[in-house]
C-alpha cells in the first residue's frame, strides 16, 4: 500500500503531465508506474521516507534493485527518466529545494535500431492480405497509409476522415502533445482508402465517437493499438518473414527509404513530427561515415 504522501503527490504529478505537458495516456501511465516502483521499493525495504525526504543514496539502492530484477539497460534508463521527471515536478511545486536525481547516473545503453523492411518486403506483406475477407481492403489501406505517411500507431488509429485533403495530397496528423503537422500521402494510399470506403459504408452501425475516424472494426468502433500489432504480426508469419516487426517498423522504414533516396533530413524530421533532429538521425541510420561523406561532398573547404 503506497503511503498517503506518495499517493497524493503521484496523483498531482499525473494531473500535471496531462494538463501542463499534454502527454498521451500511455506515456503518463509509464511515468506514474516508474514512480510507484520507487514508492513500493521503499515500503518493501522498510524505508519510511516521504518523497521530499529521498536522498541520492536511496535512489541508488532502488536502481540496484531494479538491475537485479533483470530489466534491460534501456528499461532501466526509462525508469530513471520517469523518476527524474517526478522530482523536477516537485521542484516546480516547491515541495523540495534540492533535486536528489541531479547526480543519478543512467545505465549505459547502446543505440538499438529496429529492423527495416525493404520495399520488396513491404510489397510482399501487402500482397499477402486476403482481399476476399471483409477486413482485407481496410488492412491494405491502413498499412499503405502507415508506410506512405510514416505514422505512429496512435496517429494511425486516430486518423480522421475530415483531415484527409485528397485534392492536395496531404493528411493532417495530430501527434504527440496534440501538435499538428501536414504530411504528404501517396496516390497509392489514397486509392486504397477510396476502395476501403466502399466497405466502410457497409458497416451497419458506427458509434457516434467514431463517425469521423477513418479505420474502424466491424462493430463500428476505432481500432486498438493491439489490433494493428496483431494484423502486422499475422502477415509477417504468413510470408515467413523472419524479422521482428511492428507498426513502428513501417515508420522506421518510411524514414530510412526517404533518406536512402536522397531526402533532406529536415524534411524527414518535419514529416515524422520530431522535435529534435537528433531523433531523426537515429531513425535514419546516420553515422559518422555518412556525415563525413556529406562534409567532403558539400563543404567549400573540401
Amino acid at each position: 500500500m503506497i503511503e498517503v504522501s506518495w499517493y497524493n503527490l503521484i496523483t498531482e504529478y499525473g494531473v500535471f503531465l496531462k494538463l501542463e505537458k499534454s502527454l498521451s495516456e500511455n506515456t503518463i501511465d509509464a511515468y506514474i508506474n516508474d514512480v510507484k516502483k520507487l514508492a513500493n521499493f521503499l515500503e518493501m525495504t522498510g524505508n519510511p521516507a516521504n518523497p521530499e525526504e529521498i536522498k541520492l543514496s536511496d535512489l541508488e539502492l532502488f536502481l540496484e534493485w531494479v538491475n537485479k530484477l533483470g530489466m534491460s539497460p534501456r528499461t532501466q534508463a526509462r525508469v530513471v527518466s520517469g523518476i527524474r521527471g517526478f522530482y523536477k515536478f516537485l521542484l516546480l511545486e516547491d515541495v523540495i529545494q534540492q533535486d536528489p536525481t541531479a547526480l543519478l547516473e543512467s545505465p549505459k545503453i547502446g543505440r538499438k535500431l529496429p529492423d527495416v523492411l525493404s520495399v520488396n518486403e513491404i510489397d510482399r506483406l501487402l500482397a499477402s492480405i486476403d482481399l476476399s475477407k471483409p477486413e482485407g481492403q481496410r488492412n491494405k489501406a491502413m498499412l499503405e497509409t502507415l508506410y506512405s505517411c510514416g505514422l505512429r500507431v496512435s496517429e494511425l488509429i486516430n486518423l480522421k476522415i475530415s483531415n484527409i485533403y485528397k485534392e492536395l495530397g496531404f493528411v493532417k496528423i495530430v501527434g504527440k502533445g496534440n501538435k499538428e503537422r501536414l504530411v504528404p500521402i501517396s496516390p497509392k494510399a489514397l486509392k486504397e482508402i477510396d476502395l476501403y470506403f466502399q466497405d466502410r459504408r457497409k458497416i451497419s452501425h458506427i458509434e457516434r465517437d467514431s463517425e469521423n475516424i477513418l479505420f474502424l472494426n466491424r462493430r463500428g468502433k476505432k481500432l486498438s493499438r493491439i489490433m494493428i500489432f496483431t494484423i502486422i504480426k499475422d502477415l509477417a508469419r504468413k510470408i515467413n518473414l523472419k524479422k521482428n516487426i511492428s507498426p513502428h517498423t513501417f515508420r522506421h522504414s518510411f524514414a530510412t527509404h526517404l533518406i536512402d533516396g536522397g531526402a533532406d533530413l529536415r524534411a524527414v524530421q518535419e514529416m515524422l513530427g520530431h522535435e529534435s533532429i537528433i531523433t531523426t538521425e537515429i531513425y535514419t541510420h546516420l553515422d559518422r561515415e555518412y556525415l563525413r561523406d556529406t562534409i567532403i561532398q558539400f563543404h567549400p573547404r573540401s
